[in-house]
This record gives C-alpha cells, structure tokens and sequence, in this order.
C-alpha cells in the first residue's frame, strides 16, 4: 500500500472529502467540525450487537461521559491535531478504528478525574479468585503453548497476523520477555529453565494440577476415576486456572498500567483512551466468567461441564474482544509513535515495568492479553471434547460454545480486515489527483482495494508515419472501480476510470503476429470518462503479473480478496 507524509496542504482534502466521504462508507454518520459535539453514536461495521464509540471532547482535558454511556468523538478536529503534528500514518490509524472501538470513559476513569490528588477514591468490592494467586502471568503461564499452537491454527486472516511469518511481530509485541521458556500449565517448578545464562530467571509461581488440589486429595476421588476422566478433569481445570492468569495479568494492565496517574500526565486524553482501549470491560467480562467457572468447582470438585459457562459469557465476549481485536494494530502503532516522540511517557512507562508485579514484562505485553486469550480459549474447549465421551450431556454445549468463539475469532479476522481496506481507501484518498477527470469519491461503503501495480500502455504517435510508444501507467483495482493513472512522485494523476466489472472487458492478444511484447493484453472499457469506449493494450512487467491482472479483471466482481 502506498505511503506519504501528512502535511499542511492535505488539511482541507482530509477534513472536507475523507472525511466526508466516510458518510458514504458508514452509512449516516454525523461527522461535525470542531467544537461541535455528535448527538448520536457512530455505527459500526460489526455483524452483531451494537458498538459503543469512542469518546473525545477536543474542548476538555478529560473525557466526557454521557449518561446513556454512548460517546462522541470529534473526528475532523482530531486529524487536523495529530496531522499539524506531522503523523499522518497515525492520524489515519487513529481516526477510522474509533468508528468501530467500544471504547467508553470508564467510571473509573470518572473517579479519577473527579477527585483530587490524594483524595482516596471509593471502589466497589470485586470478586475476589481463590487460584489467582497460584498461577504465574499469563505471559509466562501459557507463552510457549501459545507458540506451539499458532503453527497449528487454521490459516485464517487472524493466524496470518501472529504466525509463522507474524510471529516476530507478535515477540515484539511480547517486549523481550517473550524470548523467555514459560512454563506449561501441567509443568512443576524444578522444569523451569531460564532462556539464556545471561538472562534473568523468571520467577514463576508453581502450577497446580486438580489433581493437586487439596480439596481433590480428600475426595478420594484420584483412586476411582479412570487415567481419561483425571485428564478430562485436569483439561477443565486448566480452563479455570488459565483464565485465573489472564484475570491477574488483566489487573496489572489496569490497576497498574492504565491507573497509573503520572502515565496519564504524559499522554492526552484521546492518547491514554484509545492506548488502552476497553480494557477494563475486558477485564470485568474475565472477573464474571472466572467466578462462575470456580463456582461450578466449587460446587463439586469433579467437575461436570464447562461449555455451557462460556456460552452464557460469550455475547459479551464478542460485544468486547472484537473491537478490541480489530484496534490492536493500531494500537501498537500509538505505543510506537509515544515511544519515539514522548520522552515522559518513556521515562513513566519504563519506570512502571521495572516495577517487580510486571515480572519484568512490558506494557506491550499486558495490552496483546486478549488478543492472545480468545484464540487459547477455543483450543482449552476443544482439548475438553476431545476427552468427554461422545455420548456425555455436555458434549452439545461444548460444540456450541467451540462454535461461538470460533464466531468471535471470525469477526476479528473480518474487522481487522476491514480496517485495513479502510485505512488503504484512506491512504489512496489523499494521494489521487482527479485533474481534468470526473472525480469520485474513494472511500464508499463495501469497497476494497483488490490490486494495484505499475504497467506500461502502448500509444501511437502520427498519422502518415506512425510510431509506437509506450508510457508509464498505474492501475488501481477495486471490487467496483478502476482507476488508471499517472504516477508522480508519490501521487496519482488520474486519467481514467470505470465501474468494475460492468465496464471492463479483457483480451488475449496474438503478440507473435502482432509484433508486440509478449507480456501484453487488450482492455475494453465500453463506458469511460473520456466519453467514448475505448480499447488500449498495455504491457506488464513480467509474465506472472500479466496472468495475475488478467484473472482479477476478468473476474466477474465477486471478489472476495
């Protein structure tokens, strides 16, 4: 995808076509200058459930919560901020994704606001995990089994952004901790090794099997229960106390990170708002599903079914990890630009990770837990199928609830994939030149970028002594549209488009007896902006690209790419 600076001479493209061409996309969204506030929620792209937005009041040092909890978000004045700051990439990085967050202020949030330096704030009592405390971070508990089970996934566009060629991307997403062997849920503490003989050993709190569990012991029930039923029992268990390791990680993201006041100090309300996301309400959403797994043990030690626990969580599991999925990229992006241009932020945050809770684990780590929790989460349930006997009860539940986290990963996969056609549309949006061609707008509802590339067209000069040529061209495909144009340093000077596939029809050449280069083909444009059809042969670069362009522009527009 095409790059360029953001800069001055952009302002007026960005705020009064991108942005008003993002109606266009969403639907009905009131998008209004700065100042002004959004009297209604913008929609989102999610199939299921309705999204909270995101919340700035560009007028205030902190964020406005409104009594219904929707929020509003003023979206031309916060591109105009982070461009004049020379953060193009971001600034469109920043603005789309809040269309689809579920970003909210938090009460917390509020408290803190509210209340003075050193004036305690009153919290509500929270549930309290009896096993949180015996197990490990997340990011040590369950790290090398998440590797392990990334090569395993299937190649969905989720599994494409952390393995096998993302996984460098996720380690650095890790911080340096990730290079660290982290102990499996069934391992005991003497296993443990450090990573290298330079590094550090991570101190890990020992692991408990159910079989360990006191409670267990003195049941007596080790001594009837059959090798399967004790695996089956310890693979439900490991449910329990890996979410326990989530829940403990998630509070150090929170209690820690994102409460920390001289953190927010460095950063401006939208910056600390969207660098956390939803965090809390992920959070909130474990705390709930914990208890009720440790209520179902608690009940009886041998423990009956867990599938129908997830599949009561799981509408808010979607409403929540979804939005907080698709945003992750971005995030990271905002951690990235702090890092570089926010020396009290680096001074706050790295004085925070060096603090003994995090475990020598960096921020980066803590804010990709949910990312890395809800794929684990669907292979906990199905290492539980595969131990419960075809004809148990609870085997139903189990499918339904495999099948509706596998529901939520699909629709982070299609909103992290949406974001990215968005966020090209964007990009493109500020680099075409229309010039004496109609112009139309780039970043419309349900279209997408399929391919682009360099090409060159054969003209010819002269009418009694003709010459052929050929000139420097650039296609842009989209689902509905292609956009031939000139490149110019780093824009596009459009000369021509038509609706695809409608208008676009294309032909093999006999490039022997036609004398041409043989990686050359014929394209119709029976309706163009010139004002004629049109017939022009245009020439790749290689054969495979020759192959590649004339497969997609002969498709018949149900592209799916």
């Amino acid at each position: 995808m095409a790059q360029s600076d953001y800069n001055e001479e952009n302002l007026s493209s960005l705020s009064s076509s991108i942005i008003a061409n993002l109606h266009s996309y969403f639907g009905d969204i009131p998008v209004m200058t700065s100042g002004e506030e959004l009297s209604a929620e913008f929609p989102t792209l999610e199939t299921d459930g309705a999204q909270d937005s995101g919340a700035l009041d560009e007028g205030d040092d902190s964020l406005n919560q409104h009594e219904d909890n929707s929020s509003t978000i003023d979206i031309s004045s916060a591109l105009r901020s982070l461009a004049l700051k020379g953060t193009w990439n971001l600034a469109k990085l920043l603005s789309v994704p809040k269309l689809l967050s579920v970003l909210r202020v938090d009460d917390e949030d509020q408290d803190t606001i509210a209340a003075g330096e050193g004036e305690p704030v009153e919290e509500e009592e929270v549930f309290q995990s009896k096993y949180i405390h015996f197990f490990p971070l997340y990011q040590d508990y369950c790290l090398q089994a998440v590797r392990n089970d990334l090569h395993s996934l299937d190649r969905t566009f989720l599994s494409e952004l952390i393995a096998p060629q993302y996984l460098q991307g996720l380690q650095f997403l890790l911080g340096p901790s990730s290079q660290s062997e982290a102990t499996s849920p069934q391992s005991h503490p003497a296993e443990v090794k450090p990573s290298s003989p330079s590094a550090h050993p991570i101190r890990v709190t020992p692991c408990t099997l159910w079989q360990d569990l006191d409670e267990v012991k003195a049941s007596g029930l080790l001594s009837s229960l059959t090798n399967r039923e004790i695996r089956l029992q310890e693979s439900m268990f490991e449910l329990i106390g890996s979410e326990a390791s989530y829940l403990r990680s998630l509070g150090v993201a929170v209690n820690h990170f994102q409460a920390s006041k001289a953190l927010k100090q460095t950063l401006s309300p939208m910056e600390h708002h969207f660098l956390f996301s939803n965090i809390r309400r992920v959070m909130a959403a474990s705390e709930k599903f914990l208890m009720d797994l440790e209520m179902r043990l608690g009940e009886s030690v041998f423990v009956s079914q867990v599938g129908d626990i997830v599949l009561r969580h799981s509408s808010e599991f979607h409403d929540l990890y979804v939005p907080y999925v698709t945003n992750i990229m971005y995030q990271k992006d905002l951690v990235n630009k702090l890092q570089q241009q926010n020396r009290d932020f680096v001074f706050s945050l790295k004085k925070l990770e060096s603090d003994p809770v995090c475990h020598r684990q960096d921020l980066k780590s803590f804010l990709v837990l949910p990312f890395q929790r809800i794929t684990r989460v669907k292979l906990l349930l199905q290492s539980v199928l595969k131990l419960t006997e075809p004809d148990s009860e609870s085997v139903s539940n189990l499918i339904e609830a495999i099948a509706a986290i596998h529901e939520i990963v699909t629709d982070c996969n299609e909103g992290v994939k949406k974001m990215k056609q968005i966020e090209e549309l964007v990009c493109l949006e500020t680099l075409l030149d229309f010039d004496k061609v109609k112009a139309v707008p780039l970043v419309v509802r349900g279209r997408f970028l399929v391919h682009q590339g360099p090409m060159r067209q054969l003209t010819v000069k002269g009418t009694y002594n003709p010459r052929t040529s050929f000139i420097s061209v650039y296609f842009h495909l989209f689902n509905d549209l292609l956009i031939i144009s000139s490149k110019r340093d780093q824009r596009f000077i459009v000369l021509d488009h038509t609706e695809f596939p409608a208008h676009v029809h294309v032909e093999h050449l006999k490039t022997e007896v036609l004398n041409l280069p043989s990686d050359s083909f014929l394209l119709h444009l029976s309706q163009s902006q010139v004002g004629h059809p049109t017939a022009m042969i245009f020439v790749t670069n290689t054969r495979s690209d020759k192959e590649a362009w004339i497969k997609l522009l002969s498709r018949d527009g149900n592209m799916t790419i």
